[in-house]
């Protein structure tokens, strides 16, 4: 019987998370992990070291900064306490930021082989793993029933009669679709969620074929949506509990609030609504376990990107640069993610003696990425210091549906080719992420 809950995540009155742990996870263990000074540009100063010390560094390269991890699972095991993290591995499947998420407690949201894969690699058990894609191929299936992976979603016909062909132990949950639009970046209720007519029937066709439907799942969306929509999500799930009693099925047990979640206010709002969701819908309901799958959540602030400058093209007042990764690669966000991306020039090269360009003169700046394509824009109209070749450019965070998402298009492979460890003092961390 799938567990769904880690041990290792203790929310209420959990002690301050310890460094011990992180440092030797599996994906951490055995790597260069560098302590940052509780300055406010202690980052930077570390990127500087790096490329002073690695004057031959493949770029682009990012900074994982794991005290911003750790703080953000402080702060869930804070605001939503009574429910588990299931990490959303699609967001970022760094294998440092996976393992220092196990080894804080944190299960895992996996939608493919290759995340599962993954996961297992650094010796989680598969009972922390959900298989959170409503649509699978048979193969993928099977690869699951192997490796003990026995909780996943569904929300059609066919995909009961997959399941029951190729996983028939395995436990379902049912994605619905949320009945309010949270207005998010990325609308999931397009493609996935069964609609309130369909869903007596899907559950009666599960239950005829033998299978466990242990409960419900749903997604307002990702990214930044109206934390009013929870409310309703929750309660339409509640339907869904009781609508599966009525049908003489066995009580469900699973609440699976979905992702979408990023941090700061927005996620206070959000813990807030879910909480009182959470009591209005089920009250104090025996044996309810309530589950969410966060991805930039966790991986958003997280991670910081930095850029070379490879050419530059001046135009009267107009500065123009072209920086070796762009849309196709680390940047794709722009394009996928809807992000409004930012950055800070490092003139390392250039000017040595100030490399920040403090009170130096601005220009209206382009920023290129690397490809023929001229789609490939980071930025426009964006002010910058006059920068040389070989200077860098530095974007903060840049850890969701980045490196996950880059191509090897025009020949370019721009993605991020490494990934330095730091952690930042509580000081630090905090001022990150405001």
């Amino acid at each position: 019987m799938p567990t769904l809950v880690s041990e290792a995540f203790q929310a209420e009155g959990a002690e301050p998370l310890s460094l011990k742990p992180v440092f030797s996870a599996s994906g951490i263990k055995g790597k260069r992990v560098t302590a940052l000074s509780p300055q406010e540009n202690a980052l930077t100063d570390f990127i500087q070291t790096v490329i002073a010390e690695k004057p031959d560094i493949d770029s682009p390269f990012s900074v994982l900064d794991l005290g911003v991890v750790m703080g953000l699972m402080d702060k869930w095991a804070t605001k939503l306490p009574t429910v588990q993290p299931f990490y959303a591995v699609k967001c970022n499947p760094n294998l440092s930021l996976i393992g220092a998420l196990a080894a804080l407690g944190s299960s895992f949201d996996c939608a493919s082989k290759a995340e599962i894969e993954a996961v297992l690699s650094l010796g989680v058990s598969p009972n922390r793993i959900i298989y959170a894609n409503p649509c699978k191929s048979e193969s993928h299936i099977k690869y699951a029933a192997t490796v003990g992976v026995n909780v996943t979603t569904y929300d059609s016909k066919d995909e009961v009669e997959k399941i029951r062909k190729c996983h028939p132990t395995c436990e379902l949950l049912l994605r619905i679709k949320p009945p309010q639009d949270s207005g998010a970046r990325s609308s999931l209720g397009l493609k996935y969620g069964a609609l309130p007519e369909e869903i007596p029937e899907l559950l009666s066709v599960a239950h005829a074929a033998g299978l466990k439907v242990t409960g419900v799942s749903f997604h307002i969306g990702s990214g930044g949506g109206d934390v009013r929509a929870y409310h309703g999500a929750i309660s339409a799930a509640k339907s869904v509990f009781d609508t599966a009693s009525l049908l003489g099925m066995p009580r469900m047990r699973v609440l699976d609030i979905g992702g979408g979640f990023t941090s700061g206010t927005a996620f206070d709002a959000a813990a807030l609504k879910i909480n009182a969701a959470i009591q209005s819908s089920f009250g104090n309901e025996e044996g309810l376990v309530v589950i969410g799958e966060p991805g930039r959540y966790f991986a958003e602030t997280a991670f910081t990107l930095a850029t070379k400058v490879i050419g530059k093209r001046v135009r009267g007042e107009l500065r123009e640069y072209w920086i070796d990764d762009g849309i196709y690669g680390t940047l794709n966000n722009i394009v996928f993610d809807y992000a409004t991306v930012t950055c800070t020039p490092l003139a390392c090269t250039s000017k040595p003696e100030n490399p920040s360009c403090m009170d130096f003169k601005t220009y209206s700046s382009t920023v290129f990425g690397p490809t023929c394509d001229s789609i490939d824009t980071v930025l426009t109209d964006y002010q910058l210091p006059e920068l040389q070749m070989n200077d860098w450019l530095v974007f903060p965070n840049m850890g969701a549906y980045t490196t996950s998402s880059g191509t090897n298009f025009n020949g370019f492979s721009s993605s991020v080719k490494s990934t330095f460890l730091a952690y930042s003092s509580p000081i630090t961390r905090e001022q990150t992420m405001l």
